[in-house]
């Protein structure tokens, strides 16, 4: 299964330009100050609409969930929003996992109900380093910092050399092109339908998660591969290409070949 989201690698270019505002990546383009910054969230459920009060210091988001078990990370600038951080889900205080770099403020929340909710993110400073008078800016680049749900729950850390690996593949050679752009953006689509369900089972199950290790393993090993392109269209295409005919030789190609001669010994 895995392996077959590589296809959206060559597919998606084939067929179509995807927006990124659709599935489960929102760009949310937040004026302030005279500003605007990009605020960003990746999640299994969608945000229908968003404010934010300058003087509360408060990005509020209003999300809609057809999942009862919801996942989401949220990139915020430092330069909109930092400090020390309360958060609230449908008024109630709740305390998430927050990283920080000299960037953002990356945010992971996992919280349970479906139907309407409200978050609210609020911070003790406001445009930090920034003029407020000045005219409007580009959007802040968000630098896309989360790590792998499973491959975390497989190695048990976001710090493992294999979850670390998937970061850098991610930053360093999928985004640099349009190709990988548009894989990752597919991928997400795909990837948190299912991936909470799949690193909760693996916490509660040691035996699950050893398999998902054997299983995901020789795939890593596969995707170093992807280092090699020079962030050429072509070249991160072919390499694409390459990774997925020999994920098939592992995973389909050899058990069949193996299944095949042990029918023929009976």
């Amino acid at each position: 299964m895995l392996f077959v989201l590589l296809l959206f690698l060559v597919i998606t270019p084939a067929f179509a330009q995807l927006s990124d505002r659709t599935g489960l990546v929102n760009r949310l383009d937040v004026k302030t100050g005279g500003h605007s910054f990009e605020v960003q969230t990746v999640s299994n459920f969608d945000v229908s609409n968003y404010t934010f009060d300058e003087e509360q210091k408060r990005l509020t988001l209003y999300v809609t969930s057809g999942l009862e078990n919801n996942l989401g990370e949220i990139y915020i600038p430092k330069t909109l929003l930092s400090g020390n951080f309360t958060f609230y889900i449908n008024g109630q205080q709740y305390h998430p996992v927050v990283k920080i770099n000299e960037q953002i403020s990356f945010i992971t929340l996992n919280f349970t109900g479906s139907g309407d909710s409200k978050i609210e993110i609020i911070g003790t400073d406001y445009l930090h380093g920034v003029n407020q008078t000045s005219v409007d800016e580009p959007p802040v680049e968000i630098d896309n910092g989360g790590g792998c749900l499973i491959a975390t729950a497989t190695y048990g850390s976001e710090l493992a050399p294999q979850v670390q690996q998937l970061r850098e593949l991610r930053d360093n050679q999928l985004l640099k092109t349009e190709s990988g752009k548009l894989f990752m953006i597919s991928f997400n689509d795909v990837y948190y339908s299912f991936s909470p369900a799949i690193a909760d089972y693996e916490r509660e199950n040691p035996v699950f998660k050893q398999i998902v290790k054997i299983v995901i393993t020789p795939m890593l090993s596969t995707l170093s591969i992807l280092s090699l392109s020079d962030d050429s269209e072509f070249m991160m295409l072919g390499l694409g290409v390459s990774v997925i005919l020999l994920n098939i030789g592992m995973y389909l190609v050899a058990p069949v070949i193996v299944i095949v001669k042990i029918a023929k010994k009976f």
